[in-house]
């Protein structure tokens, strides 16, 4: 017979929660509310950190996930939904996903966009089974008020990871690790 545990059904209701919260109505309208995220993050993004209507400009594609749910209570993870956008339009949809364990508690949510600044680093991401983040990327963290680093508009790494608008009472915020699949809302 199965025993619960205090701990078990914690973490049972918070990983049921954090599911039940990045629902998006699949088999719905779930590509138009997406597209409606997609958006007003990138909207609110250009609005806020300016530079990165630079970074729009020059890349071949951008990733956009406007909110990436992350929770931690020893064993952790982060889901999120967003759109693959090329020249301004929707191509594609995707979902984000990681696990993590260790010395970890609370919860966030962030944004992020991923700049593909070269017409390979797009064309690997879309052909691929599942793209995992691997250490050819660029990290950009922003807070209010704060313009781009000249190093990440000078980059010549293949991706360059915008992270902001983050809220929740846990500390940082990181991509790596994060698995990207192509879904079908």
């Amino acid at each position: 017979m199965a025993r619960i545990t205090r701990r078990g059904l914690t973490l049972g209701l918070l990983a049921g929660g954090t599911l039940a919260a990045c629902g998006n109505g699949i088999g719905g309208d779930g590509a138009a509310i997406i597209d409606s995220r997609v958006d007003q993050t990138v909207n609110y993004m250009f609005g806020a950190y300016p530079g990165t209507q630079d970074l729009m400009a020059r890349s071949a594609g951008m990733l956009v996930m406007p909110v990436v749910t992350e929770v931690g209570l020893g064993l952790g993870g982060t889901y999120g939904r967003g759109a693959l956008r090329v020249r301004g339009a929707t191509v594609d949809y995707y979902s984000q996903s990681s696990l993590s364990g260790g010395l970890q508690l609370g919860a966030q949510q962030y944004s992020h966009v991923l700049f593909f600044m070269t017409a390979e680093s797009l064309l690997n991401f879309r052909q691929s089974d599942g793209w995992a983040v691997g250490g050819d990327i660029e990290y950009a963290y922003l807070d209010q008020g704060e313009t781009l680093r000249a190093e990440t508009t000078t980059s010549r790494l293949p991706v360059i990871a915008v992270i902001f608008a983050q809220t929740g009472l846990r500390v940082g915020a990181t991509i790596e690790g994060t698995k990207y699949t192509r879904i079908i809302p």
